[in-house]
């Protein structure tokens, strides 16, 4: 039995000092639909969980959605999945996230998850979550039993000797390519992370994850006013039709005029150690013509650097055709 305390917080600065500058493990919990799985399999060991949900009731912008002076959008960190995926907002200006959102677990998941926590999820290589294998991601030093092992879901980009889970988020690759912005309240103040920082790649530190410090807590997450936004698409390939994740994925917008791609955000999912941005394949595909062939090329160039290993070496033509696709359905 794991033995911790629990309290819910009583403000948004309460539950910032709860965590921050104490010995104890400290975890805030939303919607609980990760934590809780790890806890549950001893993953995951908190000394103390701090109960954020009655934040959304005092302040409610931290569950809502709301408008920006330029026109971009604020999702509030305790917002549900579901509310966001379905809000109309959200639907016509930024059709990649709610699709992002919509594909992600089960609609009684999503009808709990909160965004932040979906950005905050962790891992599901299956070496991490068994305490009886070697994970350098939940134990520095003890090895990464999936590169000898069997590794057909993890990561051909941005590995490292020492790592090589894949990021599960679908949300955070919509965010990524839209280049959202993550608010923070920690021990120092306020301040904004562009989520293409928020993640870190496994490198030698894999259990260093996000640049997130104790107590630090996301507050929203904004949407760049962005017009081509509503050519957006994500697209997803898995081994089932729903509940499970992704094997590749695709988050792309675009503005096209007269034929001619005039600006391109591409993301890339299920394939990289963090949700991958990938600019070589918006510059292949900036100042062409949307065709197969430039498509093709775009995706040549974002899986030029994959590194597959025994079992997932599948994972590099999966990831072009999927962005192929993707690039073919948002431009017809």
């Amino acid at each position: 039995m794991i033995d911790f305390t629990y309290r819910r917080a009583a403000s948004v600065d309460d539950a910032v000092r709860s965590g921050a500058g104490t010995q104890q493990q400290t975890h805030f919990i939303a919607g609980g639909t990760n934590i809780v799985d790890l806890m549950k399999l001893d993953v995951e060991r908190p000394t103390a969980l701090v109960d954020i949900n009655p934040l959304g009731a005092a302040d409610q912008s931290l569950a809502a959605v709301s408008d920006l002076p330029d026109g971009g959008l604020r999702l509030g960190a305790l917002a549900r999945m579901s509310d966001v995926a379905w809000e109309a907002r959200v639907k016509e200006r930024y059709p990649v996230v709610s699709q992002s959102l919509l594909l992600a677990a089960s609609g009684q998941l999503r009808n709990m998850a909160t965004l932040a926590g979906n950005i905050m999820q962790r891992t599901r290589c299956p070496y991490f979550r068994d305490i009886a294998m070697a994970c350098n991601k939940r134990a520095p030093g003890t090895g990464c039993s999936a590169i000898v092992g069997i590794n057909r879901t993890h990561a051909v980009l941005g590995g490292s000797d020492k790592c090589i889970a894949v990021h599960p988020s679908d949300f955070a690759v919509a965010l990524v390519a839209l280049d959202a912005m993550v608010h923070v309240r920690g021990s120092t103040g306020d301040r904004s992370i562009p989520i293409a920082n928020f993640h870190l790649l496994p490198g030698q530190h894999p259990e260093r994850e996000t640049v997130l410090q104790p107590g630090d807590l996301i507050t929203a997450i904004d949407l760049p006013a962005l017009s081509f936004a509503k050519r957006s698409l994500y697209l997803k390939v898995r081994d089932r039709a729903s509940y499970a994740f992704a094997l590749a994925s695709a988050a792309v917008a675009l503005d096209v005029q007269n034929g001619m791609i005039r600006s391109a955000r591409v993301a890339l999912g299920g394939v990289g150690t963090k949700p991958w941005r990938s600019a070589a394949a918006e510059h292949a595909l900036v100042g062409r013509p949307a065709t197969t062939a430039t498509f093709r090329a775009a995706s040549q160039a974002a899986l030029a650097d994959a590194q597959p290993l025994r079992d997932n070496g599948f994972k590099v033509p999966l990831a072009r055709r999927t962005l192929e696709r993707a690039l073919a359905e948002v431009t017809a």
